[in-house]
């Protein structure tokens, strides 16, 4: 397993952005996929977006095509979410995912490791 740990979640308004960090450490050495998923409250996880093992290749949940994008930087083994335009929607525990897979159209059981969270609260 690959341990993730998020930051730069935090209280924002509406219209404002913030960026996401995931650093991703321990069983690097393989080729391993990372994405974001979030969870309002009362709701299931939902998938957010998904890079490629390069980064060359990104996939966005509708609801954020547009206005959110992900990054890596495989030489710091951390991922990034970039969030332009929220929306008090967004509001969310965002959390930080890696497995040997894509992380598009995945059962959230079937993925291998997460991160613990952070928030993002967006206020109209």
């Amino acid at each position: 397993q690959v341990h993730l740990v998020e930051s730069g979640g935090g209280l924002v308004q509406a219209g404002d952005s913030l960026r996401l960090s995931c650093a991703a450490s321990g069983h690097t050495g393989s080729p391993y996929y990372m994405g974001w998923f979030r969870q309002a409250p009362g709701k299931e996880r939902t998938f957010v977006a998904a890079s490629g093992w390069s980064g060359d290749r990104r996939y966005y949940a509708d609801s954020v095509n547009g206005r959110f994008t992900i990054s890596r930087d495989n030489a710091k083994n951390t991922v990034y979410l970039q969030m332009n335009s929220l929306k008090p929607e967004d509001t969310a525990v965002y959390y930080c995912a890696a497995d040997q897979k894509l992380l598009l159209h995945r059962a959230i059981s079937s993925i291998g490791s997460w991160g613990q969270g952070t928030q993002v609260t967006v206020s109209s």
